[in-house]
């Protein structure tokens, strides 16, 4: 599930040492499955391992998942790095805004899965998100718009120009896109 480089392990060996014995290394998600997801490491003191946890053995400490963060941390890797800057513990995890889709996924949960991942994070420097309501018989990806994109001035162009290219080009079974939100200008709109 996660992968730790050896220079990352024993940077935590050595963190560790300064700690009560039977402390690991806690790998978190907080918002998992959201646009707003960021991953987290701290120490895991052996009192506060829970039994629904999964511990994940390394050299010298566990790595310790709560289950609600295991599902957005599938592919995760930390890495301790120097550089120029100096050495800085580095935490990947690119399914930490949504759960990975399985090969069977259904169009709907990958379109779903496109717009969590790709457009929401874009959408999201605007205080804004989109969600997939259903697709049509006819292929078309009806949407539902929020945040500062409910009243944007440039809603239409976000929708045509972006969405609805990308869209089309990563699914052959979609032949467009329609928005359903009842834009109402305001203080949460973005301009």
């Amino acid at each position: 599930m996660i992968k730790i480089s050896e220079s990352a392990q024993a940077h935590f060996v050595k963190l560790l040492s300064n700690q009560a014995e039977g402390t690991n290394i806690r790998v978190f998600v907080v918002n998992p499955g959201t646009s707003k997801a960021e991953c987290g490491v701290s120490y895991c003191p052996a009192d506060a391992v829970e039994a629904s946890d999964i511990r994940l053995p390394f050299n010298g400490f566990d790595a310790v998942v709560d289950a609600e963060s295991a599902p957005f941390l599938d592919e995760a890797e930390i890495d301790f790095v120097t550089d120029k800057m100096g050495t800085q513990l580095t935490l990947k995890a690119p399914n930490a805004k949504a759960k990975k889709l399985g090969d069977s996924a259904s169009l709907e949960e990958r379109v779903q899965h496109m717009l969590t991942t790709e457009v929401n994070p874009q959408l999201a420097n605007h205080g804004g998100q989109v969600s997939l309501v259903e697709i049509t018989a006819d292929g078309i990806a009806v949407l539902q718009f929020g945040g500062g994109c409910n009243g944007c001035s440039m809603i239409d162009v976000t929708l045509k120009e972006g969405i609805e290219k990308e869209m089309i080009a990563k699914f052959p079974e979609i032949s467009g896109v329609r928005d359903i939100t009842e834009h109402n200008p305001g203080e949460h709109s973005y301009y």
